[in-house]
């Protein structure tokens, strides 16, 4: 590779002017001439033309399957009302069965107030239609849905879920735990293969070497090793079992070593500790300013929650923790720090998915503690046109605080939590380094504190995912024996508009050694 100058990641050696790579790992790097020294008759050689190399973006948070089911789905992102949803849905149902829709807001809404069951009633009065919000954490019914379901007035909510309410009747809204009453039809392992591949086709594209898979159930992990035993798999997949199925793999099982010459590895567990803060569902130490007597909700209680990390640690697995509130976020910094009492494993590296609103006492725990702070920059410009209604302006100095981090010395990794959030990872660099909207709003960026330079920013989608997949050794940085993953752009990301930067076109995405993905081909 040559053509353009390539960012190593390595302090040691920032930049180059060409790689050579071999059987899937870098060779050399250095000068054009020196790398040229090693062309052999069948050596491919990819002209960046000007464009800027990187290591392999990897997105940290992601759920690959999710968006590949999203693309099946009535799509209900960016809708403006309800009836804009109801129209869309009455447009893009399937023929029968279910009707599935992800992607509503209803802070886009007029009023903002969550939504009930009478407007899908009305148009689908006999089939079931389940529409799940846009970060996934609530879910709505029309009444054959709840019926198919069986809730009524006296079904009480579990656990870290709520049942929305009209009175004593249901109203067709279920938060967090709650959506697991929903009797949705599961998947088949073809529709899993299928939406597997078509999220896959739809990342690479966009830049990206690897994704770290929040929530793998058995089903999906027998496909996923399927697709890497076939050559299918052309994705780096680090996976993290749903919670369900680890309360049996813990019993008898022990996770996989992350290897960079490998497609897919189960490493850990993913763990809910609350919900989102746009359902309100995210646990706060004080109540929602825009919900006194509310202060979200805790999957689990800190005696469940200290047993399931202390499982986890010792029996080898990473724990990624989703903890998005400041009270979800303690209790999980508690059972590592009883966890790690208990257990004398060297760096079990915890992680806290999203660790949106921190109490700035706990980022120096996360020092001491060894915790990486797995964050998805595009969030902060989704959520904070209302953000400061839901927390107040107290709070607003330890929200999506990745300056915070970084400068205290936490481990940062980055990724989109697609399909929440849109998978391009230019949209998380362009976030990072403005915290704006697209339409560059506001002026001078919203906390703008907190903004990262592009270096800092490529490294949470490179070195600082490597790290938190605990896969360093081998990926996230370009130097010779390390895997050859590179994010190829057709133009050099240091001299583009900013207003440029979240569209930035991808030349190519070489996985191995190979690539994956070419621009033209």
């Amino acid at each position: 590779m040559l053509g353009g100058p390539i960012w190593t990641m390595d302090p040691r050696r920032p930049m180059v002017e060409a790689l050579a790579a071999r059987a899937g790992r870098i060779q050399a790097l250095g000068t054009v001439a020196e790398v040229l020294r090693l062309q052999g008759a069948r050596t491919r050689v990819l002209d960046l033309a000007g464009g800027l190399a990187v290591p392999g973006l990897t997105d940290a948070h992601a759920h690959l399957l999710g968006l590949g089911a999203e693309l099946e789905e009535v799509d209900l992102r960016g809708a403006a009302s309800i009836a804009e949803v109801v129209a869309r849905v009455q447009q893009q149902a399937p023929p029968e069965g279910w009707v599935l829709g992800r992607g509503w807001d209803q802070n886009l809404w007029p009023g903002a107030a969550m939504p009930t069951h009478e407007p899908l009633t009305a148009a689908f009065p006999d089939r079931p239609v389940w529409l799940r919000r846009v970060d996934g954490h609530a879910g709505w019914a029309n009444r054959a849905a709840l019926q198919a379901a069986g809730i009524t007035a006296s079904t009480k909510a579990p656990q870290g879920g709520e049942v929305g309410r009209q009175g004593d009747e249901p109203s067709g809204l279920l938060v967090d735990a709650a959506m697991t009453l929903m009797p949705v039809p599961a998947p088949s392992p073809e529709t899993l293969r299928r939406r597997l591949l078509q999220g896959q086709a739809r990342v690479l594209p966009l830049g990206l070497t690897g994704v770290h898979e929040m929530g793998v159930g058995r089903e999906t992990d027998a496909v996923l090793r399927a697709l890497a035993d076939s050559g299918e798999l052309r994705l780096r997949i680090t996976g993290y079992a749903d919670e369900d199925w680890f309360r049996t793999l813990v019993l008898g099982g022990e996770p996989e070593r992350p290897d960079c010459d490998a497609r897919y590895a189960l490493v850990g567990v993913k763990l809910y500790v609350d919900g989102a803060l746009g359902s309100r569902g995210a646990a706060l130490l004080d109540p929602y300013s825009d919900r006194p007597s509310h202060r979200g909700s805790l999957q689990h209680s800190q005696a469940m929650l200290d047993a399931l990390v202390l499982a986890a640690v010792r029996g080898g697995w990473q724990v990624a923790a989703h903890a998005i509130g400041d009270a979800a976020i303690r209790g999980v910094l508690d059972s590592l720090e009883a966890a790690r009492s208990a257990v004398m494993r060297a760096d079990p590296r915890l992680r806290v998915e999203h660790a949106q609103i921190v109490d700035l006492a706990d980022i120096p725990r996360f020092v001491r503690l060894g915790a990486v702070a797995s964050m998805q920059p595009t969030h902060a410009t989704s959520d904070m046109p209302w953000v400061p209604a839901r927390i107040g302006a107290a709070r607003l100095p330890g929200a999506y605080a990745w300056r915070r981090f970084l400068d205290a010395g936490v481990p940062l990794a980055f990724g989109s939590d697609f399909p929440v959030e849109q998978p391009a990872p230019t949209l998380g660099l362009y976030a990072a380094l403005t915290r704006q909207n697209l339409k560059g709003q506001p002026a001078g960026g919203w906390l703008l504190d907190h903004k990262l330079t592009l270096w800092e920013a490529v490294a949470g989608f490179t070195s600082g995912a490597a790290f938190a997949g605990r896969q360093e050794e081998g990926c996230g940085r370009l130097a010779p024996g390390m895997a050859a993953d590179l994010s190829c752009f057709r133009n050099d990301l240091r001299l583009l508009p900013l207003t440029e930067l979240s569209g930035a076109p991808v030349r190519a995405t070489v996985i191995g050694g190979r690539v994956a993905w070419e621009a033209g081909a």
